[in-house]
């Protein structure tokens, strides 16, 4: 999926269903069953949120946390339960309730995202409590896992694996999809954006809100739509950014993904060309064959890190990934390749691996608490984003057509990235031998009659291409109004100032933009 972390100030410290539970909320069953003829979970809508300073090193003083108790299955919500990690900015201004934040990924964690860059938001203090949370599997909220797995499935798809054993290949992306089951504990299969938007309507009753006010970033915007289709009379106002696809198949996102991530690499490397610093010299074209090369050496020789642990070539590219959404990152980025290219240190680069949060541990919370900040695991970031897109794709690579396509895969994606393609197709084939995920986003979210809904589409969005924008507007029907930003970079919120101020105009005043509306490149 293309949809990654927003390009908040965490990063600039450094943006599986199938099971019969998921066939029943793909039906579209009640929060509350008031009939009889539904689960009960009453008790969850009951909840309120007990708020106190947050814990941790770095948060900032005025940052209250809590937690939400959520169901692990909807179906059966006596079959266990989870814990959400909540943190929120109280109303500076008069309150008119909360509005709730995703930063995107998928398995971006919200509480240190905003924690680093809560001053983008101080604006809605104005009128709101400013919330975010950890969806479930991710950071503190039962986080997975898939300790090697992810090196199993990327060893499936190196140029040297041997495609003339297809069965090899399909024994290996088995073998990564049991090491991540193994690893992330009983949330795994409940996991997804059809599970996480029911989680929101919990939160917004726990937040005393009688609809939900929202600002979702990239995946975020998946997950806002997700929730207007299951609750459309529960929208408040709603501002999707950087907006997601509802429709195109993992295999395609992956294509498109590698290709604009390519385009943003080469962007970035013409400018670090132009200092005398860039670890890649001042040749532009030679600099691009040598990140290329940066990447399979490390591929084929990795340096260990501070944790004891090897960094491969493919976790520099997941690195190199997040810090391409914003140009805002471009030098924190220069710097930590230089450190890693020149002294072999990977400690600048690793804060973009792990999504700008601090590296942390490899423990699993099999109870459904809250585990420790120190204990969320260091691959939960891409393990969450895996089992998220896996779980909202009904398709999967059949293993024919692995068999039979894998040599003409690699070469495809080769074709679109000689630096992402690998890493995008790891992500496709990682959904090998998993359940079958929910087709509920892709038959069931369209024609949503709710409260008007903002979408706001960069023209030069490497992640999120514009005519997602417009695609998912058209399925979403009469009630999605685009805002079009004629601006660069992954979502426009934190990047233009036009966009900044449309959105908390809407959010704060309901001053709609009509549709159609656009916004100028900021002025240097």
């Amino acid at each position: 999926m293309l949809a990654k972390l927003s390009t908040r100030s965490a990063a600039r410290r450094c943006a599986v269903t199938g099971t019969a539970a998921l066939a029943l909320l793909a039906a579209g069953l009640p929060a509350v069953a008031s009939d009889g003829t539904g689960p009960d979970l009453s008790r969850f809508y009951r909840q309120k949120i007990t708020w106190s300073r947050c814990k941790g090193d770095g948060m900032p003083a005025d940052l209250q946390c809590g937690k939400v108790t959520v169901p692990l299955d909807y179906a059966r919500p006596r079959t266990g339960t989870l814990d959400l990690a909540l943190a929120r900015y109280r109303a500076t201004g008069k309150k008119r309730g909360s509005v709730l934040l995703n930063f995107g990924g998928p398995g971006g964690a919200g509480v240190p995202e905003l924690a680093a860059g809560g001053k983008d938001f101080m604006g809605l203090t104005n009128g709101y409590d400013v919330v975010t949370f950890d969806p479930r599997g991710v950071g503190r909220s039962s986080p997975v896992s898939c300790g090697d797995g992810s090196d199993e499935a990327s060893a499936a798809t190196d140029e040297d694996a041997d495609v003339s054993d297809p069965q090899a290949v399909l024994r290996q992306l088995k073998q990564a999809a049991d090491q991540c089951a193994k690893h992330s504990g009983p949330v795994l299969p409940y996991i997804g954006t059809v599970n996480a938007s029911r989680d929101m309507d919990v939160m917004r009753q726990a937040l005393g809100d009688k609809k939900l006010n929202y600002l979702g970033f990239s995946y975020g915007t998946r997950l806002g739509a997700v929730y207007a289709a299951q609750f459309p009379k529960k929208v408040g106002r709603l501002v999707l950014d950087g907006v997601d696809t509802l429709t195109e198949p993992m295999s395609e996102q992956g294509i498109a993904g590698a290709e604009g991530q390519q385009t943003a690499l080469d962007d970035f490397v013409d400018w670090c060309a132009k200092d005398i610093a860039c670890p890649f010299g001042q040749d532009a074209r030679d600099g691009r064959d040598q990140v290329v090369q940066l990447v399979h050496s490390l591929d084929e020789d990795p340096v260990p890190t501070d944790l004891g642990q090897q960094f491969t070539g493919q976790d520099l590219v997941g690195a190199i990934g997040q810090a391409l959404y914003s140009q805002d990152l471009w030098p924190s980025l220069e710097r930590a390749l230089a450190q890693l290219v020149e002294d072999g240190d990977t400690r600048g680069i690793m804060g973009f691996a792990t999504g700008g949060m601090a590296p942390a541990g490899r423990g699993k919370a099999d109870g459904g608490g809250l585990v420790d900040a120190n204990d969320v695991p260091l691959d939960n970031l891409p393990a969450a984003l895996m089992a998220i897109n896996c779980a909202d794709d009904p398709d999967r690579p059949s293993a024919d057509r692995i068999t039979r396509s894998l040599g003409r895969l690699r070469a495809e994606y080769e074709q679109a990235s000689p630096v992402f393609g690998r890493y995008r197709l790891t992500e496709v084939l990682m959904c090998y031998g998993r359940p079958k995920g929910t087709d509920f986003i892709r038959d069931k979210v369209r024609d949503v009659h709710s409260a008007k809904m903002l979408l706001v589409g960069t023209r030069g969005d490497p992640a999120t291409p514009y005519r997602w924008t417009v695609e998912t507007a058209k399925r979403l029907g009469s009630s999605a109004v685009v805002l079009d930003n004629k601006g660069e970079g992954h979502t426009g919120y934190a990047s233009s100032k036009c966009v900044h101020g449309k959105v908390d105009d809407f959010l704060l005043y309901g001053s709609l933009p009509p549709t159609g509306s656009s916004c100028g490149p900021d002025e240097e």
